[in-house]
Parts: C-alpha cells; structure tokens; sequence
C-alpha cells in the first residue's frame, strides 16, 4: 500500500515499556510520510533492496539492518511490511536477531504516529496472518470514521477486512470507497467470486417540499379574466 501525501504531524506517546518504553534514537525519529529528505541516507545504508528481500544485510544481519530503519522511521511502511513477511516466514513473532517482538515494531509505529493508517493496516493484516484475527479487526476498527476521506484508504481496509474473513465488513468498506470515488475493481470482484457482493442501495432521492398555498403573483393578480 503506498505512502499517503504529506500529513500534519500527531504527537507521539512513549511505546509501551516491553517494546522499548522509548522512541529516542540517534537519528530521528522522523515520520516516514513527510520526512523524505532524511530517508536517502537510511535506505542506503540499511534498507536497501536486498534487506527489503530478507536476503541479506547490509551492515550486519537482516533483522539488524530493518531493526535500525525503523528505529530511525518508525512508520516506514516498506520496512513494516518486510518485517511482516520475516514473521509470516519463521511463523514466530519474536524470530531471533531483534530486540523486541515484530508486535512491537507496529505498536511503536502507532505510538510514534497514531493517524498512519497504512502503517495499521499493516498491522491488522500482520495479525490476521498469525492467526491473531481478532485483534487484527480491532487495528482495522481504531481507524477513525471522520479520518476515513481517501477512496483508496477505504478500499483498502476492504481489502484487509476480506483477509481477515470479515467479508460483510469488506462490503461496507467497498461502498464507502465507491461513494467517495473510483476505485480498483479487485474487491469487489473478489466479494463477487465469494458470492457476498451487493450492489450499494441508492440513496433515496431528495424530493422537494410542496409549494405552500400562497396569494397569486402581481403578473397573475394583473392577468385579464377570462
């Protein structure tokens, strides 16, 4: 899921005390969303493409060099879901080489920056995937109905709801995409393939009060008899 456009900056709350207690790093924390002119350096040194492949590390391990990154950019969505597949990988959420649970790295993001929404999508998709479904619904839910303006925002938390087997969810989801503006056709091929799509209901149309009985027009009043 790609990056939002540029966002105000939510304050930030300490993360919990098992992942961390704190967000204090030597560069950063910067917000992966807006920060870009601070990320060239991160992503050279640390995230490159091989890292993001869980193929190798750059300046030590794998886990290090993604561990690193997203002490630096808590939210960078792309390091998020790296580590995502890491745990889906191991089948462990506390695999070796990091210093605190994969959990953690997504509660830190959201402590760090509570309205990224991408970044709790992540997160509610992470936790479906580990057979934790039930908080991930919880993450896809904590996304606030006013914040919810984005087509593309609302498409995809369609689409995570689906993963999480949620598929009345999903359709809510896809007809609040398609009443915010044009979106992929995926979900709502995908709910037609499970035979749960329905057409959105129209809204019913505004009719107009009736005219109330009133004195006739001076033109009228002036109208010859006939």
């Amino acid at each position: 899921m790609p990056a939002g456009a540029a966002h105000a900056a939510t304050p930030s709350v300490p993360p919990p005390a098992a992942c961390g207690g704190t967000l204090a790093h030597n560069y950063g924390p910067f917000d992966y969303r807006t920060d870009r002119d601070k990320l060239g350096i991160v992503e050279k040194y640390h995230f490159t493409p091989a890292v993001e492949a869980l193929v190798r590390g750059v300046t030590g391990t794998v886990e290090g060099d993604i561990s690193y990154t997203l002490h630096a950019f808590p939210n960078h969505h792309r390091a998020l879901a790296a580590l995502a597949r890491l745990g889906q990988m191991r089948k462990s959420d506390t695999p070796p080489r990091l210093p605190y649970s994969i959990s953690c790295f997504f509660e830190r993001a959201l402590a760090f920056r509570a309205d990224d929404h991408v970044a709790r999508m992540l997160y509610a998709s992470y936790l479906g995937k580990m057979g934790r479904t039930k908080e991930g619904l919880a993450q896809l839910e904590a996304i606030d109905p006013k914040e919810r303006t984005s087509p593309l925002t609302v498409y995809n938390m369609g689409l995570v709801a689906l993963e999480l087997g949620q598929p009345e969810l999903a359709l809510t989801y896809a007809h609040e995409a398609m009443a915010l503006g044009p979106v992929r056709p995926d979900l709502q091929q995908a709910l037609q393939r499970s035979g749960h799509w329905r057409d959105p209901v129209p809204a019913p149309a505004a009719h107009a009060e009736p005219a109330a009985a009133s004195e006739p027009s001076p033109a009228a009043a002036s109208a010859p008899a006939t």
